[in-house]
């Protein structure tokens, strides 16, 4: 098996980097590079740029608007774009609700969103955790019964990323509450946002951002040509989108942002009074984190290079090991970044602190963000599938114990 890019895949790499290096708007590419998380409008001004480059939809069919490319283009992409740093493309929008429109919807769903869901004129995002139905997915209650050309749905879903900026949802709901199955009663609804009877209550994280929510519907109605996919039948939709996107999971281009992030820091930082960056217990453990990178991009490469080979559309349970692994090393990055700050890091301190050493302004900025990054991704391990489910099926499929 060759894991080496191939000419064209290494032009295609230099010409992703020079278009975000030409492209990115400045403000945006120094706000990540100190760290901050994109804002909404630092998002949807960069989703829309690459949509007019027709690099939006990278996963789409050319007939919906997407380019075309192969596993390895999009793994490209999506690296490069991470590491620039550059706004990662709203998954709600491009992995989730666009490939199960192309797959289940309807003509006329079809047209009427996929193409503002590229350019991101709708922000999505994904109704499906409740406060008893996590992991075990198919435990969920919130209900929608049928009365006549519309759905009226009554329950609550918790820690749904950014509803407080989506204009729409896919829902997940119980629609056969009396179901041998618990699978076989569920349905998958679109649902308008601004819909009367849906109440949005922000979760603040412990890094201090609003991320997440809650959203109670109380007699909401939806319309059923906003159902997709048959009625009960929406678990096999749920799954198609779970499992329909495997690229970038490890997340490599993030990490090595971050690593360098850190390796910035600590040419500023002094201990000892020499630089951090000199110090051998630092370097070493710069060497073991790259190491570890490439390491896992290799695993990638593998994984997508055998996904290109497969005919029967299954998850490779590989990208399970892609899933656990990157999520570690992300966080292992932003450690190392926090470290790397010192003091500094801690938010309260920040600003006095580098007054006091003399330190440059910036560098108290990148340093605070960099102990929020930290916070964050506390829980990279647990959504997108935890590591320890992950762990469970590599078990099973890989080792067969």
């Amino acid at each position: 098996m060759d894991l080496r890019f191939t000419p064209d895949e290494l032009a295609f790499r230099d010409e992703v980097r020079a278009f975000i290096r030409d492209n990115l708007p400045a403000d945006t590419r120094e706000r990540m590079r100190l760290g901050y998380p994109p804002r909404k409008q630092d998002s949807v001004g960069w989703q829309r740029i690459l949509n007019r480059k027709g690099w939006a939809a990278i996963s789409w069919p050319k007939q919906w608007g997407g380019p075309g490319w192969s596993a390895v283009q999009r793994m490209i992409f999506i690296e490069e774009n991470q590491a620039a740093p550059a706004p990662e493309l709203l998954s709600f929008n491009i992995t989730m609700i666009g490939p199960v429109l192309i797959q289940f919807g309807t003509e006329e769903q079809k047209r009427r969103f996929l193409p503002r869901a590229a350019n991101l004129d709708d922000w999505w995002c994904q109704g499906f955790s409740e406060p008893g139905a996590g992991s075990d997915l198919a435990a969920l209650k919130t209900a929608a019964k049928r009365e006549g050309d519309h759905y009226v749905v009554n329950g609550s879903k918790i820690w749904t990323s950014t509803a407080h900026n989506a204009d729409w949802c896919f829902l997940l709901v119980r629609t056969n509450p009396n179901a041998a199955k618990r699978q076989e009663g569920i349905s998958f609804l679109l649902v308008d946002m601004k819909t009367p009877g849906i109440t949005v209550r922000p979760i603040i994280s412990i890094d201090g951002s609003h991320h997440l929510n809650e959203v109670f519907f109380d007699d909401v109605k939806v319309p059923v040509e906003m159902r997709v996919h048959e009625e009960n039948r929406g678990w096999d939709v749920a799954k198609y989108l779970l499992g329909n996107e495997r690229t970038g999971i490890a997340r490599l281009g993030k990490s090595r942002e971050r690593v360098a992030a850190a390796k910035e820091m600590a040419r500023e930082v002094r201990q000892n009074g020499r630089p951090l960056i000199e110090d051998p217990a630092f370097r070493q453990r710069v060497a073991q984190l790259e190491v570890d990178m490439k390491a896992l991009q290799i695993t990638q490469y593998r994984v997508v290079s055998a996904a290109t080979k497969q005919s029967d559309g299954r998850p490779d349970p590989l990208s399970s090991v892609l899933k656990v692994k990157g999520t570690e090393l992300l966080q292992s990055t932003t450690e190392l970044a926090m470290d790397a700050a010192g003091p500094l890091a801690m938010p309260i301190w920040a600003q006095e602190l580098a007054e006091m050493a003399n330190e440059p302004d910036i560098l108290a900025e990148a340093a605070e963000q960099a102990s929020a990054s930290y916070l964050m991704l506390r829980a990279a391990s647990i959504y997108g599938g935890t590591n320890e489910i992950q762990k469970n099926i590599l078990s099973k499929a890989v080792l067969r114990l």
